[in-house]
């Protein structure tokens, strides 16, 4: 009698692995709620439970952080990873410019600090911030990146996605180095972080992306940097970073800050003292942020090492290992959905083939004879 149960379970089963398709139902949205996907349904959050709260969320060992009129905060100690305070880590809002940092952890291992640079006219035309780039080979990467993170230019974000191989193609790096570094709140649709539909980052997400970046030489020095040369026609003129703390806070060594009419003031800043470096982002603020975020920089000094952490920055994902060179990769049919990222981050359609699915037909017509022959023959034992 169980035979008539385990065959046609059987030959689903197998049925299920050719084509691709899982032998039960998951509903769970993926990417999360529309509000945050670091607060996934029935998943803890990125980087802790206690992340997930959309209220301020503190030690108890400590004085309460300074108030701030941010909708959302993280302040962390870089070296250990250690959130020591946050407001509504993972709420996922407008970037603006501090979308840049990404663009810049992605582009800056990629991109040959010395090759010279010829913008085109889309580039040149970005509208919003911009350092005042011409359609002449003028500038070099290193140029680039400089305008990029002191200026926050619009312009240089563009010519940086054409140095490398396009504007879909950077996208697609962008998203994907988001996903590698586990900012699942993240999800660029420009370089340059301009208001586009879809686009999104958390307070949680830029510490992480801030975090990949000060570990990087070439980036440190780009948002250290308080004033600099950038080549025009003539000779050259000044330019100066937006961060105003580089010139008012001790031990400031960056990162960005950003604006938009739709965003409003969004930052992400980093300051070292002793030896140890503390991290401060902020999201949709409507006015002048600066002294709160100075403020919120002095108590992270403050608190670390005294407290408990009420979450982590998690560490990247491993890189995955290059193919050597010269040696043949073998070819594996491709039975499940495919999940290469498009250029937004999402992840792309992608069918089964017809061969497959006469597999699967074939299987599962065998099994349903199966059961028939097992069913008369079974009758005709027991009449």
């Amino acid at each position: 009698m169980g035979i008539r149960h385990v065959a046609p379970v059987g030959v689903l089963l197998a049925a299920s692995a050719l084509l691709g398709v899982p032998a039960h139902a998951d509903n769970e949205p993926v990417g999360g709620t529309t509000h945050s996907a670091g607060r996934t349904a029935g998943r803890a959050p990125v980087g802790g439970t206690a992340l997930g709260a959309r209220g301020i969320v503190a030690p108890a060992e400590v004085k309460a952080p300074p108030k701030t009129a941010a909708k959302s905060y993280v302040v962390a100690d870089a070296e250990t990873g250690q959130v020591l305070a946050a407001k509504d880590a993972h709420g996922r809002y407008l970037p603006a410019s501090t979308l840049k940092t990404l663009t810049a952890v992605t582009l800056i291992p990629k991109l040959d600090k010395t090759m010279k640079v010829r913008p085109s006219s889309r580039a040149v035309n970005e509208e919003g911030s911009a350092v005042g780039l011409v359609t002449k080979p003028l500038y070099t990467v290193d140029d680039l990146f400089k305008a990029l993170l002191l200026v926050s230019g619009n312009d240089c974000a563009m010519a940086l996605a054409e140095a490398n191989g396009g504007l879909d193609k950077t996208l697609r790096e962008m998203n994907a180095e988001a996903r590698r570094l586990q900012a699942f709140d993240t999800v660029a649709k420009t370089p340059s972080g301009l208001d586009k539909p879809g686009q999104s980052s958390s307070a949680y997400d830029l510490a992480l992306i801030a975090r990949a970046g000060l570990a990087n030489r070439d980036f440190q020095r780009y948002t250290s940097t308080k004033t600099g040369k950038f080549p025009a026609p003539k000779g050259y003129y000044e330019i100066g970073n937006h961060n105003k703390l580089l010139w008012r806070y001790k031990g400031m060594i960056g990162v960005k800050n950003g604006w938009t009419s739709k965003a409003l003031g969004s930052f992400v800043g980093a300051a070292r003292r002793d030896g140890h470096t503390i991290i401060v982002t902020i999201m949709r603020h409507d006015g002048y942020f600066w002294d709160e975020v100075a403020g919120l920089l002095d108590w992270g000094f403050a608190a670390r090492g005294r407290v408990t952490p009420v979450g982590t920055l998690v560490d990247p994902l491993p890189e995955a290992a290059p193919t050597p060179t010269g040696q043949a990769v073998p070819r594996t049919p491709q039975v499940a959905r495919s999940t290469t990222p498009q250029a937004d981050g999402s992840p792309a359609g992608g069918g089964v083939s017809p061969g497959v699915y006469a597999i699967g037909a074939g299987l599962l017509g065998g099994g349903v004879l199966l059961v028939y022959g097992l069913r008369r023959r079974s009758r005709r034992g027991s009449s």
